[in-house]
């Protein structure tokens, strides 16, 4: 299968498959945050708080974890290097520093936002396939895609410059198939919301349901990691993202362990989660 990159041009604007991925990823995010709280019986605005300091926090923390990492200051200011884990410490610092400003504990922002996190994952990633970004290595399986005008292209000579290894004398501008991580990426956390959604009621103490998330979501990463095609290794066959997995692992399990008992008292309703009062009647 060959896939080439989604853009599509409306007089002097484009719009990428990745842009529009990502729009309907956090606007899918706060929908759910928004479902999530009316069921609990709390404001619902407070997912717009969310989302909007998420996308503030994350987009910059995206921005400067790839620079940090090497990128180059000049990527600050063009649409490459967005680093999912920049954007996830960011975008959770962000929004954890916006929710001690409205007076809100962050346990309850650790419980309603870790379901949302790995839907607005789950979507994002189609945006990259769209893209044709973030594959995977070289594959014969029969759903191996082709992305001649990727980012890179899924050439010979692209690939070899990443240290996977052809035969003498192919051609370097062969275009080979590849694993389409981007897509095993959205069907695991996709798996992981479900699972997270039933997680709703669980009986444990407020905010143990984002240890959950921590886990799932690194191990997820570690995973598709094995199969990606970079080359970032900077501890034996460990790349950065899974380095950073493995904490992210041992951070959910901290949080699973801590918040593993249920609450002895109920977590006193902040202000700004008390449901507005109905508007009265005219």
């Amino acid at each position: 299968m060959t896939i080439y990159p989604l853009v599509l041009r409306l007089g002097p604007f484009t719009l990428t498959g990745y842009g529009l991925m990502m729009m309907a990823a956090f606007l899918m995010a706060g929908w759910v945050m928004q479902l999530d709280l009316r069921q609990r019986g709390l404001n619902e605005d407070y997912s717009a708080d969310i989302v909007v300091a998420g996308v503030i926090g994350g987009l910059v923390g995206a921005k400067l974890w790839y620079v940090l990492a090497g990128g180059g200051l000049e990527s600050l200011f063009n649409r490459a290097g967005f680093v999912w884990y920049g954007g996830l410490i960011g975008g959770v610092v962000a929004v954890l520093v916006n929710g001690w400003r409205l007076g809100i504990p962050a346990r309850y922002t650790m419980e309603i936002a870790g379901a949302p996190l790995a839907l607005g994952y789950a979507v994002g990633r189609v945006g990259c396939f769209l893209v044709n970004d973030d594959y995977g290595v070289p594959t014969s399986v029969p759903w191996g895609v082709k992305f001649p005008q990727g980012q890179p292209p899924t050439t010979v000579g692209v690939l070899e410059r990443i240290h996977i290894a052809f035969p003498a004398g192919t051609d370097p501008n062969t275009v080979v198939a590849v694993h389409p991580t981007q897509v095993y990426e959205t069907v695991l956390m996709f798996l992981v919301f479900m699972y997270l959604w039933r997680l709703r009621t669980h009986g444990h103490a407020l905010g143990w349901r984002f240890g959950v998330y921590l886990v799932l979501a690194a191990v997820e990463r570690f995973l598709v990691e094995i199969v990606r095609a970079k080359d970032d290794r900077v501890l034996g066959p460990l790349s950065r993202a899974q380095l950073t997995s493995i904490l992210m692992v041992l951070v959910g399990v901290v949080l699973l362990v801590k918040l593993a008992r249920p609450d002895a008292e109920p977590v006193p309703v902040p202000a700004r989660l008390t449901p507005r009062a109905p508007a009265p009647a005219t």
